[in-house]
Formats: C-alpha cells, structure tokens, sequence
C-alpha cells in the first residue's frame, strides 16, 4: 500500500496534507509513504523532516508512481496523476458542488475521489471531520485578522488618563467557526453577541458568555438542517431578522460573519444599508467571500472601504495558519483510513455508512447521490 502526498498547487495553498507525525503513523501500519520535494515547506515541515520519518522524497512523478492512495488538501487535478495506480483512491477536498467538471474528470481518469467536505457529522466520524478542523481555526483567525484592522483595543482598559471602552463584537453564524470567534473575541476582552438562525444554538453562546441575538415568536424558522448545517429561512424570519440585526449591527465595533449552506451560494447577511448604519473604522470579516460572500460588496483577499467601514475576508482562511491547519487536517485524513484498516488486506476498507457518504467517483462513473439529487 503505498501513500502518496504531493504538493499543493491551488493558488495561495500552504497547507500540506500529512505531516511527519501522520507519515510515521501510517508506516506503522504497514504502507509505504512518498512526499513530494517541498510538499511541506510553507508549512514549516522540511523534506529532512519527512525522510527522518520515514518517507520517500522525491520527485512529483515519483511520488506519484505507483500510489494506490493520494491524500491532499484540495483535489489536484486527475491529469497531475499520471503513474497511479488504476482506481487508485484520492482523499482531499473537491468543492464538488461548484466544480463538477473536475469530478467528472476522476471519474474519466478511473480514480476513486473521496471527498472530506462530505464525511457525515456522526460521532464516530468527528475525528475525521476536516471543515470542522479547518473552520475551528478559520473563526479564530477572522478575530484576530480584524482585530488587526481595527484601530482601537479590544479589552476595556482602566488608566489614569481615562478608560478605554470594550470592543463590541457581533458574529452572524454559530457553527464551529463562529463558536471559534466567540471565545476568541471574549478571551480578547471584547462584548460579545451572536446570532444563528438555529434556535438550539443559543445555549451554546451563553455559555461562552456571549450575549444571544434571536428573533422570537416568528412563525416558519427552517434552519435547522441535516448534519448541523443551517437551511434556508422562510420569509417572514428572513424580514424578522433583516430587522432586528440592522438594529443591533449600527452598534457593533466589528463583525464576523460565517454563514454557509452546502452546495449554494452564502446566504446574504448584511447589505450595504447595514453597513452604511456603522461607525466610521468598523470592521467586517466575511468568511463566506470564497462562496459568494455573506456581506454586500466583499472581495476576497482586498480590504474595502464602504462608508467608512472596512470589510475584508480571505478566500482560504485555514491557510493563514499553515502549520497547525496542516497538523489537524493531516491527523483527520489518518483518523479516517486508519479507523478502515484491514490488516489482512493491507489496506483500509471503508463501510457503506462513510464510504458512501465521501466517494464521489468509483468504475469511471459518478456514484455521489448528493451530487445526482
């Protein structure tokens, strides 16, 4: 069984997809490991630290030669695998929904696509799970990147020439990410609120002392949705919130939005009116830019000024934090094919619950029933 990992070439992508530590784990269960030159460098792993794991390193085409499985961080494209095996499987994150051409092409090419963003959100599968890893740390740095841009403290701070009042921090969007912005903006000493369309996620910001933001007695809220992710609002909630969130926003130092729907476009969540109610050096982090933006008007990896107010947004935040998105991303791909291995077979056989829950493409053809429906 032999692994292959080459290096990312999706622009701005430092990630890797194994580091030393997996390297070893997955010898010790019998494969072979072969990295690419340089796989690992803008993340801080060098090839003498791989080869002192116990890797091959070498070449892209001797990577790749012969590799019965292909871990990466986003899918390369099929024709940079040349030299692997015939089905050989490759694990990394696809975009499927957005870039079905590119899936269409494993399925020509006779690889077995597996795609992480569709592992299932059961407990078993938590280990495995790379969005969640990756939005984890994607919250915690929209924080700091804003805090960055923002001209003022966060904490409130008591001096003899006066006080410097607490930051107020606003994060539309509860789900890993923004539970990730709330702890970070309150360990920072900001006021913080938040506000989700799952009304089972209000329990989960007072405990991080936040304070929740809710409509209520609104008749028709749909966003509870399969596997955690939010669904579509109906209307009237839609106008509620619209409404109850330009109320509060125009009183907010900064906010992060984080809201995103799997296989459609990031719902908007603040318009231009909103921001134009802001004070003049507030700050917007959008996470959701790479999908069509939660916030009128943000352009990935710019800072733009509307009204005063400063909106930015990366298209891959996870990135920014090469080493340790790379560490958690690396130890979801082991967690997933190690709870598969055969020891016989010398090689992971994946259940009909995960299996096909991930793959996309299998015997030349598409098999994903999320991307037929």
């Amino acid at each position: 069984m032999r692994i292959a990992i080459l290096k990312e070439r999706a622009p701005g992508e430092t990630r890797v997809a194994a580091t030393p530590e997996t390297v070893k784990k997955f010898i010790a269960l019998g494969a072979t490991v072969a990295v690419e030159k340089g796989a690992g460098l803008a993340a801080a792993i060098t090839d003498a630290a791989y080869a002192e794991a116990g890797a091959e390193v070498g070449t892209a085409a001797a990577t790749a030669k012969g590799a019965d499985i292909v871990l990466g961080v986003q899918a390369p494209d099929p024709t940079s695998l040349k030299g692997v095996n015939a089905g050989a499987w490759v694990a990394a994150t696809f975009d499927p929904f957005r870039e079905t051409a590119r899936v269409e092409a494993y399925a020509k090419a006779g690889l077995e696509a597996l795609a992480m963003e569709f592992m299932p959100r059961i407990t078993r599968a938590q280990s495995m799970d790379v969005l969640s890893s990756q939005s984890n740390l994607a919250g915690y740095k929209a924080v700091i990147a804003a805090a960055n841009q923002y001209g003022r403290a966060f904490p409130m701070m008591m001096t003899a020439a006066g006080t410097v009042q607490a930051a107020r921090v606003f994060v539309m969007g509860v789900g890993v990410a923004g539970l990730q912005a709330i702890a970070t903006a309150r360990r920072l000493g900001a006021q913080v609120s938040a506000t989700d369309v799952r009304s089972a996620t209000k329990e989960q910001i007072q405990s991080l002392g936040a304070k929740p933001v809710f409509v209520e007695n609104v008749a028709g809220i749909e966003g509870e949705g399969a596997g955690g992710y939010a669904t579509e609002m109906s209307e009237e909630y839609q106008k509620a919130q619209a409404e109850l969130v330009s109320s509060h926003i125009a009183k907010q130092d900064i906010v992060i939005t984080t809201a995103l729907i799997p296989g459609r476009a990031a719902p908007r969540l603040v318009t231009d009116a909103q921001i134009a109610t802001m004070k003049p050096g507030s700050v917007i982090f959008d996470l959701a830019v790479a999908q069509g933006g939660n916030v009128e008007g943000s352009v990935a990896y710019q800072v733009v000024e509307k009204h005063g107010v400063f909106i930015m947004g990366y298209s891959n935040t996870p990135a920014h934090l090469a080493a340790d998105a790379s560490a958690l991303f690396a130890r979801n791909h082991y967690n997933f094919l190690s709870a598969f291995w055969d020891k016989e077979a010398g090689r992971p056989v994946l259940d009909e619950e995960i299996g096909d829950a991930v793959r996309l493409t299998r015997g030349g053809e598409v098999v994903s029933e999320r991307l037929k429906g």
